[in-house]
């Protein structure tokens, strides 16, 4: 953003100071925080463009937002008051009536000095006059209040004797306009012209000279870089010198660098080591103590081996850089130790021997322990992979080793490396390697556009613990709720559908519930029918959120999903051949007689009749679209049965014409009881006929899309 030209208006400096904001929040709280200042001034006309130019910027203490062109006052506004229609403010000699007389009163008028208003629904009198628009000095308060209170905040707090409400502790507020500071009070703090700079390297009150000015003074004489992204990339462009000194290259993933860039106001890299022994601890362990819980860089040779090196972020330049390299490596060092004795006494024990210990630790208050899970999923996840026709004992095996790591001592430590740990103990114990990788791979996916498990077994085991876990908690009657969901069970359907999808498992959901259910019932556990239903179809549901962001329409997806196919496969296959469907030339003429034929059918007699009697064709325009039904049928049923959709959406398109002529020519709700009843048949028959694929009468027209 450029400074404001000579002769525009002030560029407008906002910024809220507290104490250090959550790192992995910060970019948002940041984002939004300008953006309801700039949005606010934009609706309030204190912009000249409705679409609002401006700069975000955040460090752990502080938000704030630089807005181009602020107007010092919002444009003379017209104002209009309606009074009585014309018809009742004068009598039939012209003279103004009581209603007339109160209304020019009430403004301040005569009568005669009030205007008229011509609408549909008659003439009324108005009063039209012109207001001086709001001062920005006036209303930067309301402005601020407002991006504040909006900002997404999960948790608030409240400090000191006063009622304000905030993510943290707010200590001061800087506005300007131009170099103009206005006045305002926010979450108990008023605002004036000064900042605050490094709370080491320059801790005293920090005048801002105008608002354009603001990045270069804090820069300059506040040791501050308050441009989160040119933070951010100061940090990655000083990881990857600092690791070219020692010859190798820093593993920075963007996750990490902006939690550090929300750690830090400045950034001076520091280069540690650590001893070369640790190597033989697994790498993710290494990486997890390092990126996790230091919020260290870890670094990897040419060759993509671990590097005995880390680089870690400081927020302070120090006098004496040995003693900060010394207590990084001191504090690191401590935590190896630890996952290294850890590391070598898990060893001491296998992994099925840790099985037995399940039976402590608590799946759910009333569904058993995590030894009970393992013991259904391990069965599920048996079927599973006799069904598909692929090694169920390897299978089974692996589900029952899936969750002891759990109870080892660096799960207890790292629990984020539950599975991975699993699979180096299965290895170590000698378990066949696709059975040690479905150990890991039983968790995925783990969060949205995470990667699947590459095994069938793995996929076997993910869909069979998630199906155990969704169909247990909806027994106990914690399904979501509006925002919560404690037991993550919009992200397991999600990953659910995706892994029966993507990892073409053609499997039917609503069966595996109902062995899951049954699997919980032989533990003693019921789950009744309406939990099982439930189950179904929050998994069913799922569908719109999976393939609307997969560039599916919503009236495409209405369609198959009103079919309600309980096979994700299928739905799948259904969702494509409509979507090649679409391109016809005949789609939205069919899309429209169905939509016809629903409600024609709605309108009639309740009948489930689809028997078509030959001799009641009366009318040529019907007779041949029996004759064509019974063909195409013919073709298409096949079709259907055998999941080639596509193929029969296609053959399903040749009925247009006959079907455009039937309408042209028939009346269906004919007067003869048995001609209607016979019509309505045929029509119950055609609409099923391409129900076996999708309900196309929900398709919208593409313009309307």
């Amino acid at each position: 953003m450029k400074a404001a030209a000579h002769g525009s208006a002030p560029n407008l400096l906002v910024e809220l100071g507290a104490e250090e904001l959550p790192p992995k929040a910060l970019k948002r709280l940041g984002e939004r925080f300008a953006a309801g200042i700039a949005e606010w001034l934009a609706e309030h006309d204190f912009l000249n463009s409705p679409t609002p130019a401006y700069r975000w910027f955040a460090t752990p203490r502080r938000l704030a937002a630089l807005v181009e062109a602020v107007r010092e006052r919002q444009p003379e506004q017209l104002r209009e008051r309606r009074g009585p229609a014309v018809a009742r403010a004068f009598d039939d000699d012209g003279r103004p009536s009581k209603a007339a007389t109160a209304f020019a009163h009430a403004n301040g008028v005569a009568v005669e000095d009030l205007e008229r208003l011509a609408t549909e629904k008659g003439e009324w009198l108005v009063f039209r006059h012109r207001v001086a628009g709001q001062s920005l000095a006036a209303a930067i308060e309301a402005c601020v209040r407002s991006s504040v209170e909006r900002l997404p905040v999960p948790k608030r707090m409240r400090w000191g004797a006063g009622d304000a409400e905030f993510v943290r502790p707010v200590h001061w507020l800087v506005v300007l306009h131009g170099d103009a500071a206005l006045e305002a009070e926010v979450l108990g703090v008023a605002a004036g012209r000064h900042s605050f700079g490094h709370r080491f390297h320059a801790p005293g009150r920090l005048p801002i000279a105008h608002a354009d000015a603001y990045v270069e003074t804090l820069k300059n004489e506040g040791s501050v870089w308050v441009d989160y992204e040119e933070r951010k990339l100061e940090i990655y462009l000083q990881a990857e010198k600092a690791a070219k000194k020692i010859g190798a290259l820093p593993v920075v993933d963007d996750d990490l660098l902006e939690e550090v860039a929300g750690l830090v106001e400045r950034c001076e890299m520091v280069t540690g080591k650590f001893d070369e022994r640790f190597l033989e601890v697994p790498r993710e362990v290494l990486v997890s103590s390092m990126r996790d819980h230091q919020k260290y860089f870890h670094l990897v040779d040419r060759d993509g081996n671990l590097a005995p090196h880390f680089i870690a972020a400081s927020n302070i330049r120090s006098r004496e850089p040995e003693r900060v390299r010394s207590g990084n490596e001191r504090v690191l060092r401590a935590r190896l130790t630890d996952a290294e004795f850890f590391w070598r006494e898990d060893l001491k024990q296998s992994l099925e021997s840790r099985v037995e210990s399940l039976k402590g630790l608590m799946f759910h208050r009333r569904l058993g322990s995590v030894y009970d899970k393992t013991r259904r999923v391990a069965e599920l996840a048996g079927r599973i992979a006799r069904d598909g026709g692929f090694d169920a004992d390897a299978c089974t095996r692996a589900a029952w080793l899936a969750k002891a790591d759990l109870v080892s001592l660096m799960v207890g430590e790292f629990p984020e490396l539950q599975g991975t740990m699993g699979r180096y103990y299965a290895l170590h114990d000698g378990e066949p390697a696709r059975v040690a990788l479905a150990v890991e791979e039983h968790y995925l996916p783990r969060h949205a556009g995470d990667a699947l498990p590459a095994g069938e077994i793995g996929r076997a085991i993910s869909v069979a613990d998630r199906i155990d876990t969704l169909c247990g908690i909806f027994a106990t009657g914690e399904e979501p709720t509006g925002d919560k969901d404690p037991y993550a069970l919009r992200r397991r359907a999600q990953g659910l559908i995706r892994t029966l999808v993507e990892g073409r498992l053609d499997l039917d959901v609503e069966q595996l519930i109902e062995i899951g259910a049954g699997l919980y019932e032989s533990c003693g556990i019921e789950i009744p029918a309406e939990s099982r239903a439930k189950a179904v179809a929050f998994i069913v549901d799922r569908y719109p959120a999976y393939y609307g962001a997969s560039g599916y329409g919503p009236d495409e997806i209405a369609a198959v999903s009103a079919v309600r196919p309980t096979r994700p496969r299928d739905l799948d296959r259904r969702l494509r051949a409509l979507f090649a469907f679409r391109r016809l030339p005949a789609s939205e003429s069919l899309a429209a007689a169905n939509k016809r034929i629903g409600n024609i059918l709605k309108r009639s007699e309740p009948g489930d009749r689809t028997h078509i009697d030959p001799d009641l064709l009366a009318e040529p325009a019907e007779q041949d679209l029996a004759r064509c039904l019974v063909q195409t049928g013919a073709e298409v049923l096949p079709l259907i049965r055998r999941g080639e959709y596509a193929e029969a959406l296609e053959r399903l398109a040749g009925l247009r014409e006959p079907i455009d002529a039937f309408f042209d020519d028939v009346m269906v709700m004919d007067p003869d009881e048995g001609l209607r009843n016979n019509r309505l048949a045929l029509l119950r028959q055609l609409s099923g006929l391409f129900k076996g694929v999708a309900d196309i009468s929900r398709l919208q027209p593409r313009q309307s899309r």
